[in-house]
């Protein structure tokens, strides 16, 4: 045992083991509590762990070093976060990294500047692909980045002492009371990282202005991404006024055009107030329709018109954690008509007759699931929600844990009565807080009415349900893995039968389901099984949640029926590429699916389908892919992610995928050889045959479906070419005749590769170049040439 150091206090780690107990299953949490402390992990309080537990120091070795939440050495006082998520990666993630280093001076190996202020880190996705390329600061986050903005990020963050720092929590604390008006503010993850936070101090500080006892309401997701933040005025007649990217300087004028100010005083104050504004500003005022959005403008419309809400129903105007409002709208209805009229069997026989199969992963027929785990011979079962949406480019489940808490307990409760189980865990992934605080928030309060607990709604039925948050471990959302690592281990996926049914959590029978199926669960007992299998195809009933991201003018989270076309989601939803774009592909389905070209975009979306193409369903990661997108990155970049995510029990998953990556790298440096093509093929189907679970099977399916579709693209890296300028190691960038000798891009070139000469044209010295592409975005006349 080493003698333990003066100057780390170990009584926090006394208080941590006392509260969550001495077993080896609680290494997970003991060690986030202890990094959460302290920052990392000190060796000090870990051999403290294992003098007070029984947890071994090879069990905290192998945890500790297996998940990536972990950290084993100092940090600096602010962690930047970036994310490389596909959405952010099509969008230029790794040259924002390169930026902030630059910026900072974190040299190659080192992850902490020179000052300990900022240490970065690379995480596989915030969950916030709309707002495409994202980072975050102590868990502010900022979006929409450019390698130009980075120093202005850096010095936002440390000048406004953190006034964005308002956690979802605090900015919840305030609801609406009875007066005429309601004021609806959407206030999750991605609203709040686009300002919706500082629109919400905004109207606060209108209303109290004006004299008004109004206060903003808190809503989820209202899925429209694209045009946050959103603002909801509605009348007392129940007329909705919509309001799109809305500023704070917006929200008294939005205020005042709806709501009258009390008193004479108060309207002569806000009279002369309108008027200094206008005097002491430069801008030209416009007035305040020209926020104003209604949902029958056309492309409200496409968006909105197309979709189908079940797990997302009620978008846009229930208070997430108010339980008053989710009871008034038929919330856990669903529960009591399971507890007090149907026996567990019938439950059972009605999910089996909607057909719902688990959204994720290959859409198991859940009902049929549900059975297996009734029938099962043990007196102990387990219920366990998986919230681990590792997927890069993905959402859902964000939005719908933050959005919807308490239907997806709901939904849970039902399954566990139908099951026999009385405990429950819903596994969230550390990278969500917000929706790790809603759920916890919303627990605490159904333990108190009676939802969830003891005897729940009188009917003699208990169930308990617990948290566990991830650590940081993609491969932990295949079943088994997640399965493991609520038990405290590595997370390793082991070999399939058993299967959880019937040798799940602790050896006992355990039901998993994803956070979408158990939100589906409340919707088919409340309206049938019959009404759900109208919607969608004849095998994939009822509908999909989406997370459409990347190369879109409306991004955001969609719910479309079963059998609709790419084709509808992309360009009638989604409002297609940007101008000046063109529509190239859709990678679906995260690191486990496949990329599918426009010629195949009428295909329907639905399980069979897809599977056709060589891609999967998975959880719902749309993310749209333009003419400037390079296939064979793309390639790349999936199975850098997996080779990293692989927990490399097997063989075939370690090292194949790693000899996989370092043949595509190759390809993208230039220094393809024409047999390469036929080895990926090779190798990858012998990693999808031979590997032991569904990360390593379908991690070739990037690789497989752009080698399938896009083989040219593959053929011109051979060559030398690459044909969408991405691949830095076989692209130039040169100054054409259209160069104003303005100085912008030698004033921003963070490798002074470009001589500052006013007034003539410049020139890029490609030997100090490193193609981050900082010149291309600041030239005010395009005069830069990606060749």
């Amino acid at each position: 045992m080493i003698e333990l150091k003066d100057d780390i206090d170990l009584s926090f780690v006394d208080k941590v083991i006392q509260e969550l107990g001495r077993g080896s299953e609680n290494v997970i949490p003991i060690l986030q509590a202890i990094q959460e402390n302290y920052r990392y992990l000190p060796e000090e309080a870990l051999w403290r762990v294992c003098e007070l537990t029984d947890i071994t120091p090879a069990q905290i070795t192998g945890v500790g070093t297996f998940y990536s939440q972990f950290r084993h050495t100092p940090v600096g006082q602010h962690i930047i976060s970036v994310c490389h998520g596909t959405a952010c990666h099509v969008k230029g993630s790794m040259m924002i990294q390169d930026a902030i280093c630059r910026h900072l001076g974190i040299t190659k190996g080192n992850d902490t500047d020179p000052d300990g202020i900022f240490t970065i880190q690379k995480v596989a996705c915030l969950g916030c692909c709309t707002l495409a390329p994202v980072l975050q600061i102590d868990g502010i986050t900022y979006g929409h980045l450019t390698t130009n903005t980075v120093p202005q990020v850096l010095k936002d963050f440390l000048e406004s002492e953190h006034s964005l720092s308002k956690s979802t929590e605090e900015l919840a604390v305030k609801q609406t009371v009875s007066e005429n008006w309601e004021i609806r503010l959407c206030l999750d993850s991605c609203c709040i990282a686009n300002g919706t936070g500082n629109v919400r101090d905004a109207l606060d500080k209108a209303l109290k202005e004006i004299g008004s006892q109004l206060r903003v309401k808190r809503v989820g997701c209202v899925g429209m991404c694209y045009q946050t933040p959103i603002l909801e005025m509605v009348s007392p007649q129940g007329k909705p006024f919509l309001y799109a990217r809305v500023k704070p300087e917006d929200a008294k004028a939005i205020i005042l055009r709806h709501i009258k100010p009390r008193g004479v005083s108060k309207k002569i104050g806000n009279s002369i107030s309108r008027l200094l504004d206008n005097i002491l500003t430069d801008e030209t005022w416009e007035p305040v329709t020209r926020y104003s959005i209604e949902v029958r403008d056309a492309p409200v419309a496409e968006f909105i018109g197309p979709q189908k809400h079940i797990a997302t129903d009620h978008f846009g105007y229930v208070n997430p954690t108010d339980l008053d409002e989710y009871l008034k709208y038929d919330g856990f209805k669903s529960l009591e008509k399971c507890l007090a009229e149907l026996t567990p069997e019938a439950v059972i026989e009605e999910v089996k007759k909607s057909q719902l199969r688990g959204r994720g992963g290959g859409g198991f027929p859940t009902g049929l699931k549900w059975s297996f785990v009734r029938q099962a011979k043990e007196d102990i079962k387990y219920v366990v929600c998986n919230g681990d949406e590792g997927d890069p480019g993905a959402f859902m489940d964000r939005v719908i844990l933050e959005s919807y808490p308490y239907r997806v307990i709901e939904g849970i409760t039902i399954a566990a009565y139908a099951i026999g189980s009385h405990e429950s865990y819903i596994y969230i992934r550390a990278e969500y807080p917000s929706a790790i605080q809603r759920i916890k928030e919303a627990l605490i309060v159904c333990e108190e009415r009676g939802f969830i607990g003891k005897n729940i709604m009188n009917s003699g039925f208990d169930l308990h349900i617990h948290i566990m948050e991830g650590a940081g471990a993609f491969v932990c959302g295949e079943e088994t893995a997640l399965l493991a690592s609520i038990e405290g281990k590595r997370g390793m996926p082991r070999l399939r039968p058993p299967y959880p049914s019937d040798k799940g959590l602790w050896g006992k029978p355990t039901l998993i389901n994803n956070v979408e199926t158990y939100a589906n669960v409340p919707w088919i007992i409340r309206n049938g099984a019959d009404t759900y299998t109208k919607l969608g195809t004849e095998k994939s009933k009822g509908t999909k949640v989406f997370a459409l991201a990347g190369k879109v003018e409306r991004g955001g989270l969609i719910e479309v029926p079963m059998g609709v076309s790419i084709r509808q989601i992309v360009e009638e939803i989604g409002g297609g590429p940007v101008e000046g774009r063109k529509f190239k592909a859709v990678q679906i389905g995260g690191p486990s699916g496949g990329c599918i070209p426009v010629e195949l975009a009428n295909t329907w979306v639905d399980y069979e389908s897809l599977n056709g193409l060589g891609a999967i369903m998975g959880s719902g990661g749309l993310v749209v892919l333009d003419d400037t997108d390079c296939m064979v990155d793309i390639a790349r970049y999936f199975l850098e992610f997996t080779q990293d995510q692989s927990c490399g029990k097997c063989t075939y998953c370690r090292v194949g995928t790693k000899r996989i990556l370092d043949i595509l790298t190759g390809i993208c440096e230039g220094k393809g050889k024409d047999k390469d093509l036929e080895e990926l093929e090779r190798l990858s189907l012998m990693v999808g045959n031979g590997s032991l679970c569904g990360l390593g099977k379908t991690a070739p399916n990037p690789v497989l479906t752009t080698l399938k579709y896009f083989r040219d693209e593959y053929e011109a890296h051979l060559e030398g070419r690459c044909p969408a300028g991405k691949c830095k190691a076989l692209i130039t960038y040169s100054i054409n005749d259209e160069c104003i000798g303005c100085t912008i891009c030698a004033q921003r070139c963070p490798t002074y590769a470009i001589e500052m000469k006013p007034y003539e044209k410049h020139e890029i010295d490609l030997e100090k170049c490193i193609r981050c592409g900082t010149c291309k975005q600041v030239c005010p006349t395009n005069a830069v040439v990606v060749k």
